[in-house]
């Protein structure tokens, strides 16, 4: 009996040697770090090499993605010589997968910058200094969130034309009053504490106020939402696609290669080839679980209210 309470007793002093200790009376242990985690890395670097390949795809050994190969069987199955298959025009489906991957990617993160640019600049100047700028700004981006974007988006389309560049402004000019909601939201719940009065009170321009004071405070809120904002559009502008009315064929695209599987579901052509739409659909499905992953990470990792006892 003695030994068994020494033992639990030598147990005690070893877990208080290793809880730290509070600094002064009355402070609270400090909680454990946080950390991001094995399946945060995982997820980023699933879209890093996303992004690796997109960019990098003239330097793969691939066919062109436009290539018709008749001397490959058509409608193939997945196989040595063409890993995904083949399309019902012979094409290599392993290719125009990876060179599919910038329309989506040029689309989410480029419509997104432009929003950020366009929303959450004046975002942040209208909730730092309020008064009739803000009002303005305000009526504005309650305006277009009113009007329906998608309808908005498909007629300017129809109007302009359906390049990439194009398709890409009119996404990032309708995603501009999103992002300009939450950053001022953000900028809001910063701009009357402590530390910019102080800047204030010692004299700084306002240009430093926002961009040394306010900026880095906000800035983990405008990453993690950027990333859900590149999520949502890249499935906008693939909803584009498989109606047409995104980048036109034969410009690969995983909409395009939705739409195009679409029709060799049924066999109502005579043929199927369900791996047009498996591959892209799970190309798809695996950017946009990993964009929102590392975005709800970040935002818990940055999330400086959140306790862990």
């Amino acid at each position: 009996m003695t030994d068994i309470i020494s033992t639990q007793n030598e147990g005690i002093e070893v877990a208080l040697l290793d809880t730290p200790a509070p600094l002064y009376p009355g402070e609270s242990v400090p909680a454990a770090k946080k950390r991001l985690g094995l399946f945060f890395w995982i997820c980023a670097g699933w879209i890093g090499l996303v992004i690796l390949v997109a960019i990098f795809a003239n330097l793969l050994p691939l066919p062109n993605p436009n290539y018709q190969n008749f001397a490959a069987p058509q409608n193939g199955a997945p196989a040595w010589g063409h890993l995904l298959g083949t399309d019902d025009l012979n094409r290599d489906i392993f290719s125009r997968l990876l060179y599919g991957a910038r329309v989506s990617l040029v689309v989410g993160f480029g419509a997104t910058l432009i929003a950020l640019i366009l929303g959450g600049l004046p975002a942040m100047y209208s909730a730092y200094r309020r008064g009739q700028v803000d009002t303005v700004l305000n009526t504005v981006s309650y305006a277009v969130l009113a009007f329906p974007a998608l309808v908005a988006v498909i007629a300017i389309g129809e109007f302009w034309g359906h390049e990439l560049w194009k398709i890409t402004i009119v996404i990032g000019v309708f995603s501009a009053p999103l992002i300009y909601r939450v950053v001022r939201a953000s900028t809001l719940s910063y701009a009357s504490r402590d530390f910019v009065m102080a800047a204030k009170a010692l004299g700084a321009s306002d240009r430093r106020i926002l961009g040394r004071e306010l900026l880095p405070n906000i800035m983990p809120t405008i990453i993690s939402f950027g990333l859900i904002a590149v999520a949502t559009i890249i499935v906008l502008e693939g909803t584009l696609a498989f109606l047409g009315l995104s980048v036109p064929p034969p410009t690969p695209s995983w909409g395009n290669m939705l739409n195009e599987g679409s029709t060799l579901l049924s066999g109502s052509k005579g043929q199927t080839n369900p791996w047009l739409v498996i591959f892209p659909a799970l190309a798809m499905f695996s950017l946009l679980f990993t964009l929102n992953v590392v975005a709800d990470k970040l935002r818990t990792f940055f999330d400086v209210t959140e306790i862990k006892l």
